[in-house]
């Protein structure tokens, strides 16, 4: 049975061993507790905290490949934009890990992918979807969109328009009307000066007029993207991951879809909620460097 690292690099470095589709003891970085931001740190500590991991846990028996997961765009093993790591744009990152632990005694390959089509490779396992289209919108600071299987492309979905309002401009590229700009923390935060995200979302559940329509335009642009992706790649399951997953309300978010997709042939899209989502890109990652 195969024995592989995967890797996750987002707010935390995640390391973890995968034996087959299991995935055991996992390391990470910064410890609970720790007021450490990763977009501070240079890109020598990054590898340097992968390595860590990895030889610490290379010690409970032999690896056969390592895959890790990174934020943004990522083509051939080289991210070529990073909006949530920055220092790592433009850097050929699978041969410098590689390098890194070759130096360390392990010559095994190295696969680098975008971490939310980890988390979709991941969600594919565990789900038993190894056989059709898998896709999942990570829900956080920003917005991840994974795929399974990965395709060739960008897929850079969280930056979908969905509006033609030229005020709409708090998406963190500088891009106007994305996705990103309506549903990522950042975005609620610069439009909501007053209050955080979740307080939004509450207030929202209490009838507040102004958090109620934005609760409602969350919705219809969450389904416009997953609209757009629908007339692209056709229907299917939809999985909804990271903190800002709670906010969610299923009904509402269908209801939207059904405006927006009338062809037949493209009805039977479904969402589901998703919980612990860093460990099912662990084994995502894993499973995705065998192969």
């Amino acid at each position: 049975m195969a024995r592989s690292i995967g890797v996750l690099a987002t707010r935390y470095i995640w390391a973890g061993v995968v034996d087959g589709n299991t995935l055991g003891a996992v390391r990470m970085y910064p410890e609970s507790g720790e007021q450490i931001d990763l977009k501070s740190l240079p890109v020598e500590e990054i590898v340097g905290k992968i390595c860590q991991h990895v030889a610490e846990l290379r010690r409970e028996g032999p690896v056969d490949s390592v895959g890790a997961g990174f934020p943004g765009i990522v083509r051939n093993g080289r991210i070529e934009e990073s909006p949530n790591l920055g220092q790592l744009k433009g850097l050929d990152i699978r041969n410098l890990l590689q390098a890194a632990l070759h130096n360390d005694g392990l010559d095994v390959p190295v696969v680098v992918i975008n971490d939310t089509d980890a988390l979709a490779a991941g969600l594919a396992t565990q789900h038993g979807s190894l056989d059709r289209i898998l896709r999942v919108w990570y829900l956080g600071d920003g917005i991840g969109f994974g795929r399974f299987p990965r395709g060739e492309g960008i897929w850079e979905m969280g930056h979908s328009v969905v509006t033609l309002d030229p005020r709409e401009r708090f998406c963190g590229c500088g891009g106007v009307g994305h996705l990103e700009g309506i549903v990522g923390n950042r975005a609620m935060r610069l439009r909501f000066l007053d209050m955080e995200p979740e307080e939004i979302f509450a207030a929202a559940r209490h009838g507040e007029k102004r958090a109620v329509e934005f609760r409602n335009l969350w919705h219809r642009a969450l389904a416009a993207a997953t609209a757009t992706s629908v007339h692209v790649d056709g229907p299917g399951r939809f999985y909804l991951a990271g903190p800002n997953a709670d906010f969610v309300d299923l009904g509402l978010l269908g209801l939207y879809l059904q405006e927006m997709v009338k062809m037949s042939p493209l009805q039977g899209t479904f969402f589901e909620i998703v919980g612990t989502s860093h460990d099912l890109a662990l084994i995502g990652a894993a499973i995705a460097s065998r192969g």
